[in-house]
Order: structure tokens, then C-alpha cells, then sequence
């Protein structure tokens, strides 16, 4: 029997507090689960730092790749005796899923920003690359690995097929917002999963949703909404990664400064320093790596590196308030420039961060990042996008929401001697809005 229609000989399963269980019966879904690569990815977090806001979330990458592999597993069985399904992409669609995490790095996107990374440019290296999930693929077919990538890269000519793994309303997203609200202990992520499931049809070029099944939309993308406001941009998170990406700043300045000598040297990290990073090193780092070297450098002599490991490994987080620079120029350079005479360096001390998300658009022709719309099939097999039916996606669609907050240490500012100074910054930020504790 070929290695691709491989089964075990026994169907294996996971239990999963989401999807109750994950099935696998394939001889290539267990071998890639059993890769070194894929087990990587239990020691990375799925939400980074949000264990600081939500305590309970600490599951993994792992556990989020096994949940959109099962997702996409129920999807095709569905599609099965469906006209438009080609079931000879059903392996694929299945390794897709299971691996389209695989290149996260630890604490994903605020790693990422600060070395100028790709997780998507490494999951394609990965799956490229000289690994055992690579091996593992080409065992199935000559080429069968590039397939993997590019689907995963949204380049593979199947269009229906990358609609499963990445669209307004896809595996990877149905898997994320149960889960994480799950382990947050939020109810915002909750929806109506398995009637979408059945109310989902394949057409030539994406899945489009039964009319009678719009309601369940509606509720996921609500969901969608909320756990991005209520979750993903919890503003005590995002102080959280204020810190974590200016620890990495520092680091990265002080081992480019040539009178500065790290009592240990940061092995793992020099080839992220030095902006060369093989695929070999990037593998070797994950998040207990991080937090090793975090706890260290709470002993290091900079003060700043010091200081931002000891708050970051403590929870002791920065303040912070509403507050956009761009419409405040005035008090942002007059507090920039009190911070630097304080002895407090703003370059990592006095952070603006912004979040926005666009929940749910229509289809813009030529705009970066095309989004294809959800379309509704209706009785008669017209097809409708969806926020022209719904009143609820219509008051959301195209509407891009942001949010601006200024980070700092008011234990730092409590601590002044120069009491004039103190004035003048508690008037400054006390007349931008509430001081907010990041608790």
C-alpha cells in the first residue's frame, strides 16, 4: 500500500476540551504529529503574553494546530459525496491544517516585529527544509511538500482548498476563537460551530454558506469581535508585550555596544541579533529558552535590561492611558523630554502601542490584502455576500477600529525627588484621561 493511504491500525485519538476529541487515522497525520518540528510547537504559547490578563491561558500552538486539523477533518467528511469536492485533495488539505502554525516563534508576533521575522516565511522553511516533516511529505509524493506550502502561502491553484485553511470564515479561525475563549474563560468565542459545519458547500473557487445558516455566521462574527477588543487587545496584555519587546530591544543594543560584555553569553539569540537566522537556530529557540535567559538577565548590570526582566518575569507591568500621539504632538515631546531628564529613558519607558481590526469586509478589488467575502448560497443557488443580507455584518463591514494607549512606570514616577517634574508629568497624563493599573 502506498505510504498516502497508509492507515493505522487502529484510529488514534485526542482528547480536546474544545472538540471533545481529535481523530487520526492516517499513517502521515500521526508521523507528522510525532515530528520533532510539530512537537516544537507545545512550547510555544498560542496567546504570548495574555496569561498575564486571562491566567488560564497557557495552552499551546500544539493544541491549536490539532483543533484546525479536526475542524477541516469534519469539513471533508462532510464535502465527501459533494459534486464540486475533489477528493483526491483531501491529504493535503489535512497536512495543511495540521501544519499551517508550524513556523511560530516564541511569543509569535511580538518576536517577530522586533527581529523583522516572518512565521509564515519559516513555516514554508520548515516544510522545505531539511526536516523530518519535509522527509515525511515527500514520502507521500516527489513535490507533495511544496503543495503543503502553497497552500499554506495561499499560492496553490485550488482556490476552495487554501478557503479552508484561510478565509473571513475558515478552520483556522473556528479553532482560534473556541479555544482561546475556552482557556481565557471568556464566553465571547462561543458559536454555533457545528451548524456551520453542516450548512457549508464547496464551489469551484471557495466554501459559501447556506442561506438558512446565516445566523450562525452572524454569531461567529460577532464572536470574531468581541474576542478581539475583550481578549486580543486587552490593553493589560499589550503591556505586557510593551515590556517583552523592549527587553529584546535592549538586549539586542547591548550586544551590539562594545563596552558592554553579558555575564552569560545569549547563545541562542546572536543570530536574531545579528539578522541572520538559519533555520537550525531558529528551531533551537522557543519560549522556556526565553524565560531562562529572562531570569538571568534580572541579574545582568544594565539597569534597564534589569529592571524590564525583573517586571516582566514579576508582573510588575507599566501603567498606561488613552492617548494618541499624532492628535497630542505637544504633551507626547514635553513628556518625552521631561522622561530624559528624570533619568528615565522614554526609547522604553514611555510606549505608545496601537491595535485595530477590521472584523468583517466586503470584497475591494486591488486593496493589499484582498479579503474574499462570505457568500450565502441562496435557495434558488444564487450567491449573496453576506453583510447584504445581514443587517448585524452590514453596521460592522469595512469598519476598521483602533486604539491607542501610552505605556509607562508610575512607580518610577512615584519614586521622583524632583517634585516639580512630578507635577508637571501627573498633570500631563491625569489630563489625558484615568491613570489605568495594568492589573
Amino acid at each position: 500500500m502506498a505510504y498516502k493511504d497508509e492507515q493505522l491500525n487502529e484510529e488514534k485519538v485526542f482528547k480536546d476540551p474544545v472538540h471533545r476529541y481529535v481523530h487520526v487515522k492516517d499513517r502521515v497525520i500521526w508521523d507528522l504529529i510525532a515530528s520533532p518540528e510539530f512537537q516544537r510547537l507545545r512550547r510555544i504559547k498560542q496567546l504570548g503574553t495574555t496569561n498575564y490578563t486571562f491566567h488560564g491561558a497557557e495552552h499551546s500552538r500544539f493544541n491549536h494546530s490539532l483543533g484546525v486539523y479536526e475542524i477541516v477533518r469534519r469539513i471533508l467528511y462532510n464535502f465527501q459525496d459533494r459534486p464540486k469536492w475533489n477528493k483526491e485533495e483531501r491529504l493535503l488539505c489535512l497536512c495543511a491544517a495540521l501544519l499551517h502554525d508550524l513556523g511560530h516563534g516564541p511569543f509569535s508576533h511580538s518576536f517577530e516585529k522586533v527581529f523583522k521575522l516572518d512565521h509564515e516565511d519559516f513555516t514554508r522553511r520548515i516544510i522545505l527544509g531539511d526536516t523530518r516533516v519535509n522527509r515525511i511529505l515527500e514520502r507521500v509524493d516527489e513535490g507533495f511538500a511544496q503543495k503543503v506550502a502553497d497552500v499554506i502561502a495561499k499560492t496553490y491553484p485550488d482556490k476552495l482548498v487554501v478557503s479552508l485553511i484561510s478565509s473571513q470564515i475558515d478552520a483556522d479561525r473556528m479553532d482560534y476563537l473556541q479555544r482561546d475563549a475556552y482557556f481565557t474563560g471568556v464566553s465571547y468565542g462561543h458559536f454555533d460551530m457545528e451548524r456551520i459545519l453542516r450548512v457549508m458547500r464547496p464551489l469551484e473557487d471557495q466554501v459559501v454558506i447556506k442561506s438558512t445558516g446565516m445566523h450562525a455566521v452572524e454569531d461567529y462574527i460577532m464572536s470574531r469581535y468581541q474576542m478581539y477588543w475583550q481578549v486580543y487587545f486587552h490593553p493589560v496584555t499589550r503591556s505586557a508585550e510593551v515590556i517583552l519587546s523592549k527587553i529584546l530591544h535592549r538586549a539586542k543594543y547591548l550586544y551590539e555596544k562594545e563596552d558592554f560584555t553579558f555575564k552569560l553569553q545569549p547563545t541562542h539569540f546572536i543570530s536574531f541579533f545579528q539578522g541572520d537566522v538559519d533555520l537550525e537556530e531558529y528551531l533551537k529557540l522557543d519560549e522556556m529558552i526565553v524565560h531562562y535567559y529572562f531570569q538571568l538577565w534580572q541579574e545582568e548590570d544594565d539597569a534597564i535590561l534589569r529592571d524590564l526582566c525583573e517586571r516582566f518575569m514579576n508582573r510588575r507591568l507599566f501603567k498606561y492611558i488613552e492617548f494618541n500621539p499624532n492628535l497630542q504632538m505637544r504633551e507626547w515631546m514635553e513628556l518625552h523630554r521631561l522622561f530624559m531628564e528624570a533619568g528615565m529613558d522614554p526609547e522604553y519607558y514611555l510606549v505608545v502601542d496601537s491595535s485595530s481590526d477590521l472584523p468583517y469586509d466586503f470584497y475591494r478589488p486591488g486593496e493589499e490584502e484582498e479579503r474574499l467575502p462570505i457568500h450565502l448560497q441562496m435557495p434558488n443557488n444564487e450567491l449573496k455576500e453576506l453583510s447584504r443580507n445581514s443587517d448585524i455584518v452590514e453596521a460592522i463591514s469595512g469598519k476598521k477600529r483602533t486604539d491607542h494607549k501610552l505605556y509607562f512606570p508610575k512607580d518610577l514616577l512615584d519614586a521622583l525627588t524632583d517634585e516639580h517634574k512630578k507635577q508637571r508629568m501627573y498633570e500631563i497624563l491625569y489630563g489625558q484621561g484615568e491613570i489605568v493599573d495594568a492589573d
